[in-house]
């Protein structure tokens, strides 16, 4: 029997309970693209697949001990980032893949600026839009929705001179994603660092209905293809029609927010 060796992904995120969002969500759309995740989970969420009513942050020196336990032994080549529940855990995690990119300069880290749920509820135990600060520092993509863009920017006066702005205080591409955008088709804009006047856009068919943890799918996507080996340009195509596949096939679990269905299943019923 031949062993197949797969390519890794370290993930920092929060769990939710609903397997919707979270890490539940990064190990599905990771695992799809070919590779395999590294769950080190950040937070512990009380949540359900449409509101969250309280998170849990796991202590900084466990999430340390388990990262570094991991890359001591595995080879990691991209690492996935999202909600960490406060800016101690942001720090000591920057600080931590900082330490990995003097090893590995070609470390890929995908920051999914999470800052609240779909549904506007607080994601952080302490300033959202000042926690996570020091991963924006250490990120090589950055994948904000229109609204975290806006509180990541409050000052610009537009989408061009928010991505500017952000742009100056990181050194990171942008993934902009138009989920929240009200035209009939979604517009997703890569800004690469330093050209953020020329960008390439995608267009997608706008679906109906709210889905949950749709930027994990995405962020976590685009994190599996890079690690098997794709450009940048392939990775960030082939993440957005998975996603957009995903989501056309989406299930309910409850009323409200539908699952994006990253592994494709047979046996789903539907309702009569």
């Amino acid at each position: 029997m031949k062993t197949t060796t797969r390519p890794c992904v370290l993930v920092f995120a929060g769990h939710d309970p609903s397997g919707g969002a979270g890490i539940q969500a990064d190990i599905e759309a990771i695992a799809a693209q070919g590779a395999h995740a590294l769950p080190v989970i950040t937070a512990l969420t009380v949540q359900d697949n449409d509101h969250v009513y309280a998170v849990h942050a796991v202590d900084v020196q466990i999430i340390l001990q388990q990262a570094m336990t991991l890359i001591a032994r595995i080879p990691v080549s991209v690492v996935k980032l999202g909600i960490v529940a406060h800016k101690k855990n942001a720090t000591a995690i920057a600080n931590f893949i900082q330490k990995m990119k003097q090893q590995h300069p070609d470390l890929q880290v995908i920051v999914d600026p999470v800052l609240g749920s779909g549904h506007g509820d607080s994601l952080s135990l302490d300033d959202a839009v000042e926690a996570i600060q020091p991963l924006l520092k250490v990120a090589t993509l950055i994948t904000p929705n229109l609204p975290e863009l806006k509180r990541l920017s409050p000052l610009a006066a537009d989408m061009r001179a928010q991505v500017e702005n952000l742009m100056q205080a990181c050194e990171a591409d942008i993934l902009l994603k138009g989920g929240h955008a009200t035209e009939v088709q979604v517009k997703n804009i890569w800004f690469q660092h330093g050209q953020w006047q020329t960008a390439k856009e995608w267009l997608w068919p706008r679906l109906p209905g709210e889905f949950h943890g749709s930027g994990c799918t995405l962020a976590s996507a685009i994190a599996g293809q890079l690690a098997t080996g794709a450009g940048l340009p392939e990775a960030l195509q082939k993440a957005q029609s998975y996603t957009q596949q995903s989501l056309q096939h989406a299930y309910a679990i409850a009323a409200g927010q539908l699952i994006p269905a990253r592994q494709s299943v047979s046996n789903t019923r539907k309702k009569s």
